[in-house]
């Protein structure tokens, strides 16, 4: 009986457990990964948003490759969902606002607008492949959506109708969008009022005698700091340390694994291995070698092409057939091999004429060799059809060696056609018909070989330094213990405020704004870390530069940042230390606030004349309410005591004056937007709370 008990209550649970389980799958929110107000980010969208821009991301790469060369992917995640929560909030309020796209605003955004869609441009190309002669969008609008005149059938044109049609839908989105922006955007504008008083604060002079004591630093002991001080200091600031989302304070230790002297021995000895691989035979390396990971590379390339310093030196003086290890640092080692020089036309002058569709490229060909000019092309048929574009230098090599811009059977038929023009490409498109019409100058061109090896820490240091840091930690359980002893084991702590809008660890310093692969550490803190608890270690999956990561939670709050929090604590102590400071220099100061003189000499300064003194603008004073007092000041002979945020101020107003300087309402527009720089994007989103789950959705378990 007992045993039966044991099974039926083990069997219930199981039964229970997986009916709790299924509930969560069926009717939990696992797809969510994001909230703002009443409206769901579904996970779905959010991986087509993300999809979406790392397509941006590779064109960018690929058309400017030095401009995104240092950005970090880590930022993406945060991105697709900015945009996906921005796009929902304004939708919303078009929808509210009932805000149309117009027929005008559509007719100029799909069919006269100079930098049409990459879906446009493949219904264009479409009907081109159909022989239908297009080459703007009302062209290809009037063609998919009037077939019969352009001798199409209606099978024909109903997929690039509904492309169209989506396309447009798309529009009208976009459309109504831009239209509540620019709405919302024009209800931060000044009135006469704001500018009058812009331009009064511009043009009102003070000529102002003033001295100022600093406070320096200050000693502790002279200047207690209570609990109650502390208390109260922060009741009056307290929302200054308002978090907008559940934070957690972490210490951080990031290991930087570099290569040991036993890796930077071993790469010693493979840059000889790989010299004499060159030297026996080119273009091929032993099985072992390219474990290593060896490689060779074949290269034709002009002495300017060629890497400046050691490399360049080598190629362009060694004997042909020589080897060199021609660089060997801590990063690792180029070996080169000199295989032959010769000289060869480096960039040829191409008259080149593009033509649409099928049939037109012969008829433009015979024109042209019958001694049509280029110039005249654009007199002798439709600038719709033909483009010509006249002298165009080719580049035949370049940076990376021998450039593909023309293939050798292209630049041959060129050379052998005696000034006659060729079809270099051609298909159902169209062609692109081509003349020679000069070369340039003979270069040497330099063949040769080349491995460059890269130097990584080898998987012995890298267990190496992950033995250490696991014994380091099996030491310090606790984040107390684990910010206390990490430096004498020769760790840095840096301490950070995590958020579930924390892209990564940061970085303090370098080009990369997070530690890569750092996603992980965020994941692993605001889903798993407790106050208190440590992390196990993660890696960074960059061999080049191999990190490993620990983090350890101090603490966590949800509304405002504690005061106990370390930099909260310290803002209030230096606040209240040099409030009391200040109090008692204006008991000092204060019965001597005669003449200027007597109290710039009791203060120990030597006072300063300002004679154009403006408020808000360079005015000379660092603190802006003492600033505020000098401006709102009438002119007379005492000497006012300040005590100001950051020292003591005694200033006298000697007079006031009026600028010359005209009003101008455009002027005085561009401050006030200046001043107060609308952030459109809160104004969106107003009130709304967000609940942020992406940490969950990104670097794995």
């Amino acid at each position: 009986m007992f045993l039966l008990v044991v099974i039926f209550v083990a069997l219930l649970a199981f039964i229970l457990g997986d009916a709790i389980t299924n509930g969560r799958n069926l009717f939990g929110d696992h797809t969510k990964v994001a909230k703002i107000g009443g409206e769901k980010i579904d996970y779905l969208d959010y991986q087509r948003k993300r999809e979406e821009l790392n397509q941006q991301l590779e064109q960018a790469r690929q058309q400017n490759p030095q401009q995104v060369a240092n950005f970090d992917v880590q930022l993406l995640p945060q991105m697709a969902l900015n945009q996906l929560i921005s796009e929902k909030l304004v939708d919303d309020a078009v929808k509210n606002l009932g805000i149309p796209a117009s027929p005008t605003m559509l007719r100029q955004y799909l069919l006269e607008n100079p930098n049409p869609t990459p879906e446009q441009i493949q219904i264009v190309r479409q009907l081109q492949a159909m022989n239908v002669n297009v080459t703007s969008m009302a062209q290809a609008h009037d063609a998919i959506f009037n077939p019969k005149r352009n001798n199409l059938t209606q099978a024909q044109v109903e997929p690039l109708q509904k492309a169209w049609l989506a396309i447009e839908n798309d529009a009208r989105q976009q459309l109504a969008r831009q239209s509540y922006v620019q709405l919302l955007a024009g209800t931060v504008q000044a009135n006469d009022l704001d500018r009058q008083a812009l331009y009064n604060d511009a043009i009102s002079l003070s000529q102002v005698g003033l001295a100022y004591r600093p406070y320096g630093q200050l000693d502790e002991k002279k200047y207690p700091v209570s609990d109650a001080d502390l208390k109260k200091a922060y009741e009056a600031e307290k929302n200054r340390f308002k978090v907008e989302e559940p934070t957690k304070a972490i210490s951080f230790i990031a290991v930087n694994v570099a290569p040991s002297d036993a890796d930077r021995a071993e790469a010693t000895k493979l840059s000889v291995s790989a010299a004499q691989a060159l030297r026996d035979s080119s273009n091929t390396l032993s099985k072992d070698l390219r474990k290593e990971g060896l490689s060779i590379e074949k290269r034709s390339q002009r002495a300017s092409d060629i890497p400046a310093g050691s490399l360049r030196n080598f190629v362009t003086s060694a004997p042909v057939d020589s080897v060199s290890v021609v660089s060997e640092s801590l990063r690792g080692f180029t070996v080169a091999k000199v295989n032959k020089k010769t000289v060869d036309v480096d960039s040829v002058q191409l008259n080149i004429v593009q033509v649409a569709g099928a049939a037109l490229p012969a008829k433009v060909l015979a024109r042209l060799n019958g001694g049509l000019s280029i110039d005249s092309i654009a007199s002798a048929f439709s600038p719709d059809s033909v483009v010509a574009q006249a002298a165009q230098w080719i580049t035949l090599y370049n940076a990376k060696g021998k450039s593909e811009a023309l293939q050798p059977a292209q630049l041959d038929s060129l050379k052998n056609a005696g000034g006659r023009y060729i079809t270099l490409v051609s298909g159902a498109e169209g062609s692109v018909l081509a003349q020679l019409a000069k070369q340039g100058s003979p270069k040497e061109i330099y063949d040769y070989e080349v491995i460059e090896y890269e130097l990584h820490p080898s998987a012995v240091t890298l267990n190496n330094a992950r033995t250490k840091l696991e014994k380091f930690l099996a030491a310090n359980k606790t984040a107390a213990a684990f910010a206390k002893n990490a430096e004498k084991e020769g760790y840095n702590v840096q301490e950070f405020e995590l958020t579930q809008s924390s892209n990564a660890v940061p970085r303090m310093q370098g080009y990369n704004m997070y530690y890569p692969d750092s996603r992980q550490v965020v994941r692993w803190v605001m889903i798993d870390g407790k106050p208190g608890e440590v992390s196990g270690i993660y890696e960074s999956k960059d061999a080049a530069a191999p990190t490993l990561y620990v983090a350890a939670v101090n603490s966590e709050y949800k509304d405002y940042i504690p005061m106990s929090n370390p930099e909260v604590k310290q803002y209030l102590t230096d606040k209240v230390r040099r409030s009391k400071a200040g109090d008692e220099m204006m008991k000092q100061y204060q019965p001597k606030a005669g003449s200027m003189q007597s109290v710039a000499s009791a203060m120990g300064v030597e006072p300063t004349q300002l004679d154009q003194f403006r408020f808000g603008m360079r005015s000379g004073v660092q603190d802006p309410a003492v600033a505020g007092q000098i401006a709102g000041s009438k002119p007379g002979q005492k000497v006012v005591l300040v005590k100001g945020d950051d020292g003591i101020y005694a200033f006298v107003v000697k007079g006031t004056s009026k600028d010359k300087t005209p009003f101008d309402a455009a002027t005085y527009d561009q401050q006030y937007q200046q001043m107060f720089n609308p952030n459109l994007e809160q104004m969106i989103r107003g009130s709304k709370k967000l609940e942020n789950n992406i940490y969950k959705f990104e670097a794995g378990e």
